[in-house]
């Protein structure tokens, strides 16, 4: 038995050993395809040689600072690549070491701008059900995600309420058109405000493009644009989760781009330093720095590896090569691949519910019944029966369930690296075929 809590106490999973490109070697030999880039994280793939070395450079010149006396070149320079520029123009960053602790930063940051202005009554914030924001006590109260939560439910934070998700399988009625959905949300967002009183909201938080809990939920057209307006109209600060999401994985470096809106705060991770040094961090609007600048002058928030020099260097370096290879472009083109290829093999598959997604950040829901749209009981455990066949099949891809309420619903996402080849993502599909195959045909009728 292995002294290391994993994930599951009574299983040992199998050890990975070294990667190349999309593959991961593990230590019994067999070759596994990352075709989920572990959680949407390895955006270059595995054993880049660039990103190793600038490791190796910055942890022997020098491995940490500690931010309340300095500041690196590292640090400085992935702010300067990240910020100040079109579209959106977010002008700060601030980095820490992961995406919980991000969207924590982002909360405190916040309520903190409604301080330094004077409005301390504003102590609440609104999310959506099916979201999930962090595995920390804050960021799990503005989660949706209701397995993550039920051990901790007691105990969790009470200043968080949530609202609708975005999610037109499910929850936009057959004959409901785009726009008539888009305004019953924002009629539920407005009375939500209201029921709390406006002026107490501090911020509205959502994931542009919803990630494990749901599964590559886009929102419909015009939806972000409605939001936008109400939090304006309120005073309420919009924060932007796109830990999952954001930096090239949708198709554009920030998955807002394709909303028509910009955040005032915005949280970045996985494809930030793409799993080669664990970083996370927030972008940040000129005008929630002025409150600052103009107030106390101190964000009231900090952390011992804060802009840590090593994790800052691998990160700059990760996002130097995506804008060198043009990589942002390229997850777009192979996003169209990877979304007809999926088509084309599963459009027809009587449990294949729904296939969504957009650049190279796809799911396929399976539901018992596809007319209906019902789901699997929860207790069949569709995804992770899918898993272990994929494994089986040479492929690793990411299954979650509680898709449609949170208990119910299965689904997997693949998001394989931006630098996946043509011949990678058919042999991706061909094995994700191999494995459903595997465990629905149980289920057929």
């Amino acid at each position: 038995m292995s002294n290391l809590l994993h994930r599951t106490v009574s299983e040992r999973p199998p050890i990975a050993v070294s990667g190349e490109g999309v593959t991961l070697r593990l230590s019994d030999g067999r070759k596994i395809i990352d075709a989920s880039g572990g959680a949407a994280v390895a955006c270059l793939g595995h054993g880049n040689r660039r990103v190793a070395d600038a490791i190796g450079r910055q942890a022997s010149k020098m491995g940490y600072a500690h931010t309340g006396f300095f500041s690196s070149e590292p640090a400085e320079a992935l702010a300067d690549l990240l910020t100040g520029h079109s579209p959106g123009g977010l002008s700060h960053a601030f980095f820490v070491s992961d995406g919980s602790v991000a969207m924590e930063s982002a909360l405190k940051l916040a309520r903190q701008y409604h301080l330094e202005r004077g409005e301390d009554q504003r102590v609440h914030y609104v999310s959506r059900h099916l979201s999930y924001h962090g595995n920390l006590f804050g960021t799990l109260a503005a989660s949706g995600n209701e397995a993550r939560r039920r051990p901790y439910e007691d105990v969790l934070p009470r200043n968080f309420s949530r609202v609708s998700p975005c999610f037109p399988y499910h929850y936009q009625a057959a004959d409901e058109g785009d726009e008539a959905y888009v305004r019953r949300l924002a009629v539920e967002l407005e009375d939500e405000f209201r029921r709390i009183g406006p002026e107490k909201v501090i911020a509205f938080i959502a994931e542009p493009v919803v990630g494990a809990t749901a599964g590559c939920v886009t929102a419909v057209p015009g939806y972000f644009a409605a939001v936008r307006d109400i939090c304006d109209r309120y005073g309420v600060l919009l924060i932007l989760d796109e830990i999952m999401c954001g930096m090239g994985r949708t198709g554009t470096t920030h998955a807002w781009e394709q909303e028509g809106i910009v955040p005032d705060i915005q949280a970045i991770a996985k494809g930030l330093g793409g799993g080669y040094q664990p970083i996370g961090g927030i972008l940040v609007s000129r005008r929630v720095i002025d409150a600052l600048d103009s107030g106390s002058g101190a964000f009231v928030h900090g952390h011992t590896y804060q802009a840590h020099p090593v994790a800052c260097a691998a990160a700059l370096e990760v996002q130097r090569i995506i804008a060198e290879d043009g990589l942002v472009n390229r997850a777009r083109e192979q996003g169209r691949l990877l979304e007809t290829l999926l088509r084309v093999q599963f459009a027809s598959h009587p449990q294949v519910g729904d296939i969504r997604g957009r650049g190279l950040f796809w799911a396929m829901e399976f539901v018992e019944d596809r007319d209906t749209r019902t789901p699997f009981a929860a207790d069949a455990g569709i995804n992770w029966k899918i898993k272990q066949a994929a494994i089986d099949a040479g492929l690793g891809i990411y299954p979650t369930g509680g898709t449609m309420d949170g208990i119910k619903g299965d689904h997997l996402i693949i998001a394989p690296p931006y630098v996946v080849t043509d011949d990678e993502l058919e042999t991706i599909v061909h094995r994700l075929s191999r494995a459903v195959e595997t465990v629905l045909p149980l289920w057929s009728s």
